[in-house]
């Protein structure tokens, strides 16, 4: 599948600390590959109207958010768990 991110996604990807920015390249090539890898824990985020939006684990303590626009995977948002699926 192909990944596309929005300007949101890119901000805050460089914002993320350096530990957690190390692990996204592996995160990506999952999602591009199967988006419902194990190792994301890929669910649907619910109560979100107009899109299906789902949340993907890039560690413990972050998440990154997409939805899928025929067979390209639209990277919304990325931060701390929380923060992340108050504003997906």
């Amino acid at each position: 599948m192909n990944l596309v991110y929005t300007d949101r996604f890119a901000e805050a990807a460089c914002e993320l600390p350096k530990e957690a920015r190390a692990k996204l390249p592996k995160t990506l090539k999952l999602l591009a590959e199967d988006h419902r890898h194990p190792g994301l824990q890929t669910k649907k985020i619910h109560g979100v109207p107009g899109r299906e939006i789902f949340e993907a684990r890039l560690d413990q303590h972050f998440r990154l958010t997409f939805h899928i626009h025929g067979n390209v995977l639209v990277l919304r948002n990325i931060d701390h768990h929380d923060r992340c699926l108050e504003n997906p």
